[in-house]
């Protein structure tokens, strides 16, 4: 039997774990089932003709909110092509609502609901022939001639039961690796799905710490934990974070979604003393509005997040990223403008802007109405207003949205950035007036290059009123956040002429470098190349840099946190 596992990714770099861990389970049918993966970014016709190719006996889909559109665009068309081809699907983008789906969609044999390693297995046993009749199966929604049944929920299972499916890291070959240590959630958040499984269950910890080694081993870039939040209980965070840092390689690094205000004292001595760049966080604001946060089920206290988030930047060794959603009830223009600002002023190495997604079968899709909460009917089902937030609202956040992410999230204009929050009342109302003059520009209407962001970024910083005497200022920062990140050869008009001509630059290699015992390194002919020698007039580092300082920029040495090069003062 030719059974398809097909998994349509966001991104190429992306795998699908879930896949992979059905795979894994029904072992003993393990050479008969092949995993499909494509992205969103190829044509379905391709997928299609590929999965045609495959000449499938049973075929399966994995089903999210951001591929669900292609999933149906496929099944459609391939059950033409085989029309007695039995299709099941699975996922939580079907699981909530199976029934529905499989009104919507004749083409659709049966669903998998909720946790599917056991029921694909005993799936698998039907179809060949090992149970008669699909009733038998836990889990399932199913059609039977003209009548639809639905099956109980299955009993979520020991989560130590899953096979490790990472064996074979060929097949992973420049993809994440994502892992599972646990699965559930303790917290009731009405926008998400891991609310509604209330069973949080934990792989044994003598499996995890051995299939991290393997990872470690094998010298895997990065691996990110799915788990809802890692370090709710505090034992098992512990425990893999004390092994990861007794067994760094020096090149692996490890992703965890945590609850800060969660982390203990032992937790935060623990990670203080990693490897700069071992792990990185992501932590879950969402909003710092105490009404909002009531509302939407949520347990943080935002101050003691705040000031643990700061101590693990003081810190300088993990990437922090932390989450703010727009459209959350009680939730409008002003009230998100000040959630906005306090987490900015946390200063991670990455603020996601994300927007409402009313997912089915979540207590926020259930609360729609008395929140006026209208949203897109398609996936991924992103707000469109409340009863709080126009959709002119929205709009300007989107705008926020987009600056936050080409200014800040990106690393490259960290400096200049920070001094130019001195010209706004706050950080928000800055990105809002940068995202209002893209508009005005009819910037946002087109891509641009690297150079291109920093010269529409003179070109708004230049227009801003009582801004004449400091031009010159903002064009050196401008000029340091560039070689900051990167030699570039071809320099750009904000920058002016080299700060360094020719003669004085052979004069450091030859006569100042060579001669001191700590940077003689940089005044070899093959060094040279890896380094920029840069002449400012202000503390661009700030690092109480007298006028016209040496700054020499190594680019082989770099911050792992944000890529930045290494920065001497000569």
């Amino acid at each position: 039997m030719n059974v398809i596992l097909t998994a349509i990714n966001a991104k190429y770099i992306h795998s699908n774990l879930a896949v992979y861990c059905l795979r894994a389970f029904a072992k003993p049918y393990q050479d008969e089932i092949t995993v499909a993966e494509y992205t969103i970014n190829q044509q379905t016709d391709d997928i299609l003709m590929d999965l045609y190719k495959q000449k499938p006996d049973l075929l399966c889909f994995s089903c999210y909110i951001w591929n669900i559109e292609y999933v149906e665009r496929i099944l459609r068309e391939i059950k033409k092509l085989f029309p007695s081809l039995p299709i099941w699907l699975g996922g939580p983008e079907v699981s909530y609502d199976a029934e529905q789906v499989l009104l919507t969609f004749p083409e659709v044999t049966g669903i998998m609901r909720g946790e599917g390693e056991e029921t694909f297995l005993e799936l698998l046993d039907h179809y060949h022939g090992k149970t008669e009749d699909l009733s038998q199966i836990q889990g399932i929604t199913y059609r039977h001639r003209d009548q639809i049944t639905e099956n109980p929920w299955r009993p979520v299972m020991d989560l130590s039961m899953v096979p490790f499916v990472y064996h074979h890291l060929e097949d992973f070959q420049n993809k994440i690796i994502y892992y599972e240590s646990s699965r559930g959630c303790p917290f009731s958040c009405s926008y998400c799905l891991s609310s509604i499984d209330k069973c949080l269950r934990f792989r044994d910890l003598s499996l995890v710490t051995e299939e991290l080694q393997f990872f470690l081993n094998h010298r895997v870039p990065q691996v990110k934990f799915v788990d809802r939040t890692f370090n709710c209980n505090h034992r098992h965070a512990a425990a893999i974070w004390n092994y990861i840092k007794d067994h760094d390689n020096g090149i692996t690094n490890f992703h965890f979604e945590v609850a800060a205000d969660l982390l203990s004292e032992e937790e935060l001595d623990l990670i203080s003393g990693m490897r700069p760049g071992l792990i990185q966080l992501e932590i879950g604001v969402q909003s710092t509005n105490p009404k909002t946060i009531s509302e939407i089920c949520r347990k943080m206290d935002f101050a003691k997040v705040s000031a643990i988030a700061e101590r693990i930047n003081h810190g300088q060794n993990i990437h922090q990223h932390l989450d703010l959603i727009a459209g959350l009830p009680f939730e409008d223009l002003k009230s998100f403008r000040d959630s906005f600002n306090d987490v900015y002023r946390v200063r991670p190495e990455q603020l996601q802007l994300g927007f409402l997604k009313v997912l089915k079968g979540s207590f926020m899709e259930q609360q729609k109405d008395s929140y006026g909460l209208v949203y897109k009917s398609t996936p991924p089902y992103e707000v469109l207003y409340t009863k709080w937030l126009s959709y002119e609202d929205v709009l300007t956040l989107k705008s926020v949205e987009s600056m936050v992410e080409t200014y800040y999230n990106s690393g490259q204009f960290t400096y200049t950035m920070r001094q130019l929050e001195h010209e706004f009342s706050t950080p928000f109302d800055m990105y809002q007036s940068l995202g209002e003059f893209y508009l005005q520009n009819g910037y946002h209407k087109r891509k641009h290059s690297r150079i291109s962001r920093y010269e529409i970024l003179d070109e708004f910083i230049s227009g801003l009123p009582g801004i004449k005497e400091k031009k010159s200022f903002y064009k050196e920062y401008l000029t340091f956040d560039l070689y900051l990140r990167e030699n570039v050869k071809n320099r750009p008009g904000f920058a002016g002429d080299y700060s360094v001509g020719k003669e004085e630059l052979y004069d450091l290699y030859d006569e100042v470098l060579s001669k001191n015992p700590s940077l003689s390194a940089y005044a070899k002919k093959n060094m040279r190349k890896m380094a920029h020698i840069e002449k400012f007039r202000y503390d661009v580092y700030g690092s109480g840099c007298r006028k016209d300082t040496l700054l020499l920029f190594d680019y082989q040495k770099r911050n792992p946190l944000n890529q930045q090069a290494c920065v001497i003062q000569l």
